[in-house]
């Protein structure tokens, strides 16, 4: 047991004062008098934040890399800016290497590698219109080979984006019956379409506004449907480059509160100075300042972080910091399913982090252990 004490801590819904706190098997607890000596903690301990869309991380990139060593190296180099829990994700590929994804992932699980949620697999039935920087030659109807895959049972928390118009309904609630949490992205369908796939139990957006079908006056496409209905969830890139930030504060503002999750969409680059790395069909994508495009033209991910997205939404969407702490750690784990992570009230998991006076990461702990 190792007994640590915090000036100031946010739980997840108040912040708290003076408090002292005891690390046990992974879990905390709150001790009102405490007769053991604690370590202090420098700074405001909050939540550790949960990314549900990390394509990579410290140089790693899933799509290369379908190993418990990549993981490893991505859930680290996220750890430095407060990520205690990610869903690594695989974009748009071969059967062969969506395979090889969920092999990985199941060993890590397996091991109970720190870190490792499950497996988002963005792709590969998405819009050929709205496919983003994802490869054309690899998107695909939904076929048996990749039913087996969404099936298997020992990948922990899985998580499909696709665009509705591509997959039939009965396909859809197929995924769902398998235990696979559905997203909407990449999708250039009608308002009516969405709404279908909405019905049978879809509860999720994937990078709001991006690669999808726009909200217009005569047709509120995929962005209106993610705004209208209360019942899913809408991942938000908040970098400055993905989305406009009033087009964010107005999304916010329209969202039912609990609903809004800040993700990374994180690439390779996120914690080294690295300014390209090797993409498909014989690309690259190229690093400027904090902003990712393919050769040929598309945003390509990002190199953004957790931390960065909580003071970004703070800075210049003037959300507040408890609301803004819960977008990165409780709504992403109520998403998710993941009672005991994304606050620190009695009982929580050890998943947690502590931020200077700038919200930069002094310390982060995934189960209690410094990373």
């Amino acid at each position: 047991m190792t007994v640590y004490s915090a000036t100031k801590l946010f739980d997840g819904s108040v912040f708290r004062e003076n408090v002292t706190f005891s690390v046990e098997r992974g879990q905390i607890s709150y001790i009102d008098n405490p007769e053991t000596e604690a370590i202090n903690l420098n700074g405001l301990v909050v939540p550790g934040f949960i990314d549900v869309q990390v394509n990579g991380g410290g140089g790693a990139f899933f799509n290369a890399d379908q190993t418990t060593d990549c993981l490893a190296q991505m859930v680290s180099a996220h750890a430095q800016f407060g990520s205690t829990g990610l869903m690594p994700t695989l974009i748009t590929d071969r059967i062969e290497v969506m395979q090889q994804a969920a092999d990985a992932v199941a060993a890590a699980i397996e091991k109970k590698q720190p870190g490792v949620l499950g497996v988002h697999f963005e792709g590969p039935h998405l819009s050929h219109p709205k496919k983003g920087t994802h490869s054309e030659q690899f998107i695909r109807p939904i076929s048996e080979q990749e039913f087996a895959v969404y099936a298997r049972q020992d990948l922990g928390i899985k998580m499909v984006t696709l665009a509705p118009e591509t997959v039939a309904i009965e396909d859809i609630k197929r995924l769902i019956a398998y235990g696979v949490k559905v997203c909407i992205g990449h999708s250039n369908a009608t308002f009516e379409q969405t709404q279908a796939a909405l019905q049978v139990g879809v509860d999720g957006f994937t990078h709001l506004f991006n690669a999808m079908s726009a909200f217009t006056s005569r047709e509120p496409g995929v962005v209106g449907a993610a705004l209208w209905d209360d019942n899913a969830w809408c991942g938000l890139i908040v970098d400055g480059h993905h989305v406009h930030p009033l087009s964010a504060k107005l999304a916010i503002r329209a969202k039912q509160r609990g609903k809004m999750m800040l993700v990374t969409d994180a690439m390779p680059p996120v914690g080294t100075d690295d300014t390209e790395f090797d993409f498909f069909d014989g690309r690259k994508v190229l690093r400027t300042g904090d902003r990712l495009n393919s050769t040929t033209g598309e945003l390509a991910g990002s190199v953004l972080d957790m931390a960065s997205a909580v003071r970004n939404t703070v800075n210049t969407l003037d959300v507040s910091l408890a609301e803004s702490l819960r977008m990165a750690a409780r709504y992403p784990a109520e998403y998710l399913g993941l009672q005991n992570k994304g606050h620190l009230q009695q009982g929580a998991d050890a998943d947690f982090v502590v931020l200077d006076e700038k919200l930069s990461v002094v310390n982060t702990f995934i189960a209690g252990i410094q990373q």
